[in-house]
């Protein structure tokens, strides 16, 4: 096999050429190389040095030419090598129970050379992390991102009372720092995931991007007829503090996903149902629908985890009840977020409507006690299993 490298440098494309013509050669054919760039020789000398190949070369008048023989270290550079699974998700086999250190950063499918470093990702165990639906999940959250600036009817116009405003204020404070919650817990283990489940990776990173948004919305309605925010109570962020520092990722998850952000869908489609402008409504109904797709990751993940570990469920329990005990001097949901709910509910001061308002914050609690139980069920839990985790939940709802 003969290439022609005229006055083609080997630095600036003609290595591309070269090594084109290897890959076609049969195991042993020896590959003719002619150029007139200058060090041409020197070049390949050095390359052929270090990728293993004998390699003559001869100056003449017209240029110069060589002679390569592919040798036993190129040959065997990738004797050792593995592919890291394969490529296809929707393959059975495609990923693997435990994916091994030294596969890296490698995507899935890829061919992995020998001696390759090894990480140190903590989640590594499929059982641990997989989702069946992540796929999907994803495919689904990256075709339904919104635009903050052009989604929500900012310039829409309406005037609240004072008591009002201030009341959607309070709620929009409690939500924000929720949220942070929420963005922080799946940005910890992100980074803990080995590449090799690449999807579950990528739910977490579009996760991650949907609170965000929820942040500045919620910010962003909180200060659109003032100038601060509302209340942050020690009850409430010591709640938080309990999902934000735990270790776990299944336990967080469960925690976060099945538990708070369940819950809080009841919530964001309260407020919605409720909402006394058209801002505050809009905010809260895509929020909602980003939070749906949260809870839907979390409750295949666990249940996925439970029906390969049944001994999970006991743990997870065991969690809970920590948690409420680690809370149970707390005051939980601060009294002006309950009073803002019970305000937005009546939409007036009138005491007939206000005991409406009244009823209405607390069939939201029990709508609340019941979607958390029927989630449970569905996950894996047995009916007095999840009637004790749901009443146990902490009372600031995440």
């Amino acid at each position: 096999m003969h290439v022609n490298l005229d006055h083609l440098s080997f630095d600036r494309g003609g290595a591309l050429l070269l090594k084109r013509a290897l890959r076609m050669a049969s195991p042993g054919e020896p590959v003719t190389v002619a150029g007139q760039a200058p060090d041409l020789g020197a070049h390949l000398r050095a390359w052929c040095r270090a990728e293993g190949h004998e390699f003559h070369w001869t100056d003449n008048q017209d240029g110069g030419h060589g002679v390569i023989i592919s040798g036993p270290a190129a040959a065997q550079r990738w004797s050792g090598a593995e592919r890291a699974g394969r490529s296809d998700p929707l393959a059975p086999s495609a990923v693997v129970e435990h994916p091994p250190q030294r596969w890296g950063l490698a995507g899935r499918g890829a061919l992995v050379e020998s001696g390759s470093p090894e990480f140190h990702f903590a989640l590594a165990d499929k059982v641990d992390v997989w989702s069946p639906d992540a796929v999907h999940i994803y495919a689904q959250a990256a075709g339904a991102q919104w635009d903050p600036a052009t989604a929500i009817p900012w310039n829409a116009p309406f005037d609240l009372p004072p008591e009002v405003e201030d009341a959607v204020v309070q709620i929009m404070t409690y939500l924000v720092e929720n949220e942070t919650a929420a963005l922080i817990v799946p940005s910890r283990f992100i980074a803990q995931l080995h590449p090799h489940f690449r999807e579950v990776m990528q739910v977490l990173a579009i996760q991650a991007a949907d609170e965000a948004r929820h942040m500045e919305v919620f910010t962003r309605r909180a200060l659109l007829k003032g100038p601060q925010l509302g209340l942050s109570t020690a009850g409430g962020q010591a709640s938080l503090q309990t999902l934000v520092e735990e270790p776990d990722f299944a336990t967080a998850s469960f925690l976060l996903s099945v538990l708070g952000e369940g819950t809080f869908l009841s919530l964001l489609w309260f407020l919605e149902r409720f909402a006394p402008d058209p801002v505050t409504a809009a905010v809260c109904r895509l929020a909602a629908q980003d939070e749906a797709r949260h809870v839907a990751f979390g409750m295949s993940h666990i249940r996925e985890h439970i029906n390969a570990e049944p001994s999970l469920r006991e743990s997870l329990m065991n969690a809970v009840r920590q948690r409420h005990e680690a809370l149970r001097h707390t005051a939980g949901l601060n009294a002006e977020v309950f009073d803002a709910l019970v305000l937005m509910a009546a939409g007036s001061w009138e005491l007939t409507d206000l005991g409406r308002g009244y009823n209405q914050v607390a069939a939201l609690i029990q709508d609340m006690h019941q979607g958390r139980r029927k989630r449970l069920v569905q996950i894996g839990f047995r009916d007095a299993e999840a009637e004790e985790i749901s009443s146990l939940h902490t009372r600031n709802f995440m």
